[in-house]
């Protein structure tokens, strides 16, 4: 199973539809067709992931979603528990969990934050961090598992 069939089947579990934001030409593997799975593609290369954030948070806005758990596909821990515990959150804009730091690409955005996102881009700012801290962020505090855990490089396997 791939790391983005791993993904999927874990939000599909309890978000649906699941959006998945790819690159323009990126090939992607079948993913499962129970699951109500609809692709995207980013329009532009290199700008990061705040840009597909925006893009799926709108795209979820338009399917009548309020929030939506917004993910990397690197994070081969990354389990039902872990939404469930931060959707437990209400009354943000953002939840994000922390175990020293801020895992932008793990939490629940409001689908109301694409037209900010959208304004942080005009400006020339691509950070995650730029949203997170100019909104209303819960930060849920995690003991340091594997469940955060992503894989950069081969060498993470290890």
């Amino acid at each position: 199973m791939t790391m983005l069939e791993h993904t999927v089947s874990v939000l599909a579990a309890r978000c649906a539809p699941v959006f998945v934001v790819a690159a323009p030409g990126q090939a992607l593997p079948d993913l499962p067709a129970a699951a109500d799975v609809r692709i995207l593609r980013d329009e532009v290369r290199g700008i990061g992931p705040l840009l597909a954030t925006g893009r799926g948070l709108r795209a979820a806005a338009e399917a009548g979603a309020e929030r939506a758990f917004v993910s990397a596909v690197d994070m081969p821990e990354l389990s039902v528990d872990l939404v469930d515990l931060l959707a437990e959150y209400r009354n943000v804009d953002v939840v994000l969990p922390w175990d020293g730091r801020d895992h932008y690409l793990a939490g629940i955005y409001r689908t109301a934050l694409a037209d900010r996102i959208e304004s942080l881009i005009a400006s020339g700012e691509h950070r995650m961090r730029a949203l997170a801290d100019t909104v209303l962020t819960q930060r849920v505090v995690l003991a340091p598992t594997g469940t955060l855990t992503n894989l950069n490089a081969p060498v993470d396997l290890r």
